[in-house]
């Protein structure tokens, strides 16, 4: 069995060697292809980390209107504090919102000059909610919106500015979702075009071997023996591929690691590294596949033993 196991994997390997030309363009093709996937992977891995970072930075803000009395504001900051849906609630008072915007416009005269002349405190308190995630949002939102609608003529609160954050959640996930999509209609087509291709491989490679083929069949060598070698070609196109596209993924994350983290706060190169077990293992793993499933489908099409 094993010797039988040994002659098949030799004889694919000198198919192989054998069309070494359309064997480079079925390796080249299924290169494109397993890189697609490959950069799909890092690319959806930016984009997951940059939409929690903003997740973790989205929060609703109450702002209570300057006459809001304290025991008021602590009870609706009690009440947010109950809901299991609230992770946290920070509560902001009117002299430490106008330190921070003060500190903020400290270089801007006309502000600072304002601020003077007014002669006192024109800011609110507030509270900055946090959910523990973010489809949470709405439910909290329609709660704060509830209880300043109760009374809005003696209602202490001011505003409440989850649409603007919403919103921006919003265009993030659909700028997201196009972006994947664009990513699967490639990969897609990239994939049908390496099974193609390597199907017309094989199916090449079966016709320069039909005479060799014809004499295995006279000496009575098995259905095993006459398909294997093709199958084993099919593989070695996908395991090449794999390591091909992994070749030229890692200068790219390389070069790329620097740029992410400044920007996204999150090195890709470091993902890349730690992951990389997997990462070999899903392309060397769809490579195989697909040289495999295409292989099949040509001996299964054309060669008749």
């Amino acid at each position: 069995m094993w010797i039988a196991f040994k002659r098949i994997v030799r004889a694919g390997f000198v198919g192989f060697w054998r069309n070494a030309f359309v064997s480079a363009a079925a390796i080249f093709v299924m290169t494109v292809a397993l890189f697609v996937i490959g950069s799909t992977m890092m690319l959806e891995k930016i984009l997951e980390v940059s939409l929690e970072q903003i997740q973790d930075k989205v929060d609703i803000n109450v702002y209570f209107v300057t006459t809001a009395a304290q025991p008021d504001i602590d009870a609706l900051q009690a009440s947010l504090e109950a809901f299991p849906d609230v992770e946290e609630v920070v509560f902001t008072s009117r002299e430490q919102a106008l330190a921070e915007f003060s500190e903020l416009h400290r270089n801007d005269s006309t502000i600072m000059d304002g601020l003077e002349e007014l002669g006192e405190n024109p800011l609110g308190a507030a509270l900055s909610i946090r959910a523990k995630n973010t489809s949470q949002y709405e439910g909290i939102a329609s709660f704060l919106e509830e209880q300043k609608e109760t009374d809005p003529q003696t209602s202490f609160i001011d505003k409440v500015n989850y649409n603007d954050n919403r919103e921006a959640i919003e265009k993030l996930t659909q700028i997201i979702g196009a972006v994947d999509h664009s990513s699967y209609v490639a990969m897609i087509i990239l994939v049908f075009a390496a099974v193609v291709i390597s199907f017309n491989t094989v199916r090449l490679a079966i016709y320069t071997s039909r005479e060799e083929i014809s004499v295995m069949r006279l000496v009575g060598a098995s259905n095993a023996f006459i398909r294997g070698p093709f199958l084993i070609q099919g593989v070695m196109y996908g395991v090449i591929a794999g390591v091909l596209s992994l070749l030229i993924i890692y200068p790219i994350v390389l070069w790329l690691g620097p740029a992410t983290e400044s920007f996204f706060q999150f090195n890709i190169f470091t993902y890349f590294v730690s992951d990389f077990g997997r990462i070999f293992a899903i392309l060397i793993g769809v490579g195989a596949l697909l040289g495999f499933t295409s292989s099949l489908l040509a001996i299964t099409r054309y060669l008749r033993v």
